[in-house]
């Protein structure tokens, strides 16, 4: 069994801007492991948010003893970008190895196509309004907000595609009082829910709060061991590849969320068709869907993931799985 790590940019179709930033390229790891004359593909996108470059990614990946099976590595490297990439490889080499599709090994129905958001990045509310009728035809839209403005930004998308599902991610971007102002007005325009409103090291105060629009957790839920600090601050937990540390993890989390009693959310960081694919298995029957990375870029892998209608497509066996 053989390891390489790739380092691949991809260019965005435009410039992509959340409450922490913007950025213009999609930089991602990808992890190739060989054994038997066949080969598995992973990818991950490092996240500063939770202090992973490039160069810690890599570093952590290339750390590892080879061989390592999907069991092992849970164990050999901690929740995050470095074990996803490594994980959803293996998952894609014993696929080829065995001739059976990634959803059978895992004991699942055969995937079917699921509706995800499309996210409109952080903007002035001209800017956002003409995005937004640009998207009007897509099904539901995901908006970033956050903080002073938004009320402006989210009426304006209203008012540009009247007919879309909405929710909204303020990435952390909100206070008590910010949230307690806006709720209402989300709930007048339709807004579904509000992605991580509160800093994640400061989300108790949401158990103050009369949550008249709903809360997902997402910078606050990494794996299951986060489940239990979230009880009675969040609705529905979104389930990210990148957090959980791949596709093995991400289904145990789904299954204890569900559980739990929480709404299931299934997301994404900006990155290729190969980082989307894994996750729609994971988002097969989510209460929300949002795979667009793929939409946000200029350029993508050679065999990329089908979207149609507003709805992303299980992957072919060529991409992954």
């Amino acid at each position: 069994m053989h390891l390489e790590t790739y380092r691949d940019v991809f260019r965005l179709a435009k410039a992509f801007t959340i409450s922490r930033g913007s950025r213009t390229e999609a930089v991602v790891v990808r992890v190739e492991i060989t054994d038997n004359g066949m080969t598995g593909r992973g990818e991950c996108v490092p996240y500063a948010r939770y202090g992973e470059t490039v160069e810690s990614v890599t570093e952590q990946i290339r750390s590892l003893s080879m061989p390592v099976s999907r069991e092992q590595l849970q164990t050999a490297l901690p929740a995050g970008a470095a074990r996803n990439a490594v994980d959803c490889a293996l998952w894609d080499l014993e696929a080829k190895l065995s001739g059976k599709r990634a959803w059978q090994l895992a004991g699942l129905a055969a995937p079917q196509p699921e509706t995800t958001a499309f996210t409109l990045s952080l903007d002035t509310p001209d800017n956002m309004r003409e995005e937004a009728a640009a998207n009007a035809h897509r099904p539901l839209l995901k908006i970033k907000l956050g903080g002073e403005g938004d009320i402006a930004r989210i009426e304006a998308v209203r008012a540009g595609a009247p007919e879309a599902r909405i929710i909204v991610d303020a990435n952390e971007g909100w206070t008590p009082e910010i949230y307690n102002e806006m709720a209402p007005v989300l709930l007048r325009l339709g807004v579904e829910m509000v992605e991580q409103p509160l800093p994640a090291a400061s989300d108790d105060a949401l158990l103050g709060l009369e949550r008249i629009l709903p809360v997902c957790a997402d910078e606050s839920c990494h794996d299951r061991a986060s489940l239990s600090k979230l009880a009675g601050k969040y609705d529905i937990i979104n389930i990210k590849l990148d957090k959980t540390g791949g596709l093995t993890e991400a289904l145990e989390l789904k299954k204890a969320a569900l559980e739990a009693g929480y709404g299931v959310m299934v997301g994404c960081m900006v990155g290729s068709s190969l980082a989307m694919a894994p996750a729609v298995l994971v988002a097969q029957h989510a209460a929300v869907v949002d795979l667009d990375g793929p939409l946000l870029l200029a350029e993508d892998r050679s065999t990329p993931i089908d979207y149609d209608a507003g709805k992303i497509c299980p992957p072919a066996p060529e991409l992954w799985g």
